[in-house]
């Protein structure tokens, strides 16, 4: 699909994460709190599904042959240890969790200023925000669609693929938004921020990565799906936010291990 001008494919996405969220939020007072857990844990499973489909680019023809056939694990593995140590100490999930509760601070004026809030219930509103933004943030702008996506759009290749991430990213938002609200509408901005650097980039650089790179970059990328999907499902808080340098890492180590060989 050809476009008037790049970014188009951000424009649509952003949108639908807007429209999503905002249904979301006018359904999520009228849903119970049991029916509101059940669509999120459809989410979980839904991303674990997804995160299974990227994780399988380990076994991509390309990155096999570019690496040898036993590499390319040890290339993911090796970019998620190196990258979540680096993310750790930078404190990347602490730094975003602070940033989605200096905004939720500032968003909910009213709220605080209301004698009949509780301080519980202020803690839980925030705490609620934090895991809305940062989720929808982090699924919206981890998976492999936003990089391949917006790197496609900004190189004129068309935004097949950016559509069809604003058509999911649009529900998710809906079932986020129900759960978590003014939080998930807010993802809407890191959308904005992710893709459309990521589209200036292949703008500016052309064909950025190999075939192998982006292979390895997808794999690493779906295991930090599984690792929301986790999050999702409460089954244990996985620090994603901290692991997102592996993403760079990855195409690093694969650029390193073809040059060696």
């Amino acid at each position: 699909m050809n476009v008037a001008f790049p970014g188009l494919g951000t424009v649509i996405n952003v949108a639908t994460v807007l429209v999503g969220s905002l249904l979301g939020m006018w359904v999520g007072h009228r849903l119970p709190e049991h029916t509101r857990s059940v669509v999120t844990d459809c989410l979980g499973l839904t991303t674990m599904l997804v995160a299974g489909l990227s994780a399988v680019a380990v076994t991509d023809a390309a990155l096999r042959e570019a690496v040898g056939g036993g590499v390319p694990v040890l290339i993911v593995l090796g970019a998620l240890l190196i990258g979540s140590i680096a993310g750790s100490l930078m404190r990347i999930e602490e730094r975003l969790a602070g940033l989605a509760g200096a905004l939720q601070t500032r968003l909910s004026t009213s709220s605080s200023t209301s004698s009949s809030t509780s301080s519980t219930e202020a803690h839980d509103a925030r705490a609620r925000f934090i895991e809305g933004w940062l989720s929808a943030s982090l699924l919206f702008c981890v998976g492999p669609l936003t990089i391949l996506g917006s790197l496609s759009d900004g190189l004129g290749r068309g935004i097949d693929q950016l559509t069809l991430k604003a058509v999911l990213d649009g529900f998710a938002a809906l079932a986020f938004a129900s759960s978590f609200g003014l939080g998930v509408l807010l993802s809407a901005l890191s959308v904005a921020v992710v893709q459309g650097s990521l589209t200036v980039l292949g703008v500016m650089l052309g064909s950025l990565l190999p075939e192998a790179h982006i292979a390895a970059l997808t794999a690493t990328g779906g295991l930090l799906l599984v690792g929301i999907s986790f999050r999702l499902l409460r089954i244990r808080e996985v620090p994603v936010g901290d692991m997102l340098p592996a993403l760079i890492v990855a195409p690093i180590l694969t650029q390193l291990v073809v040059a060696l060989r």
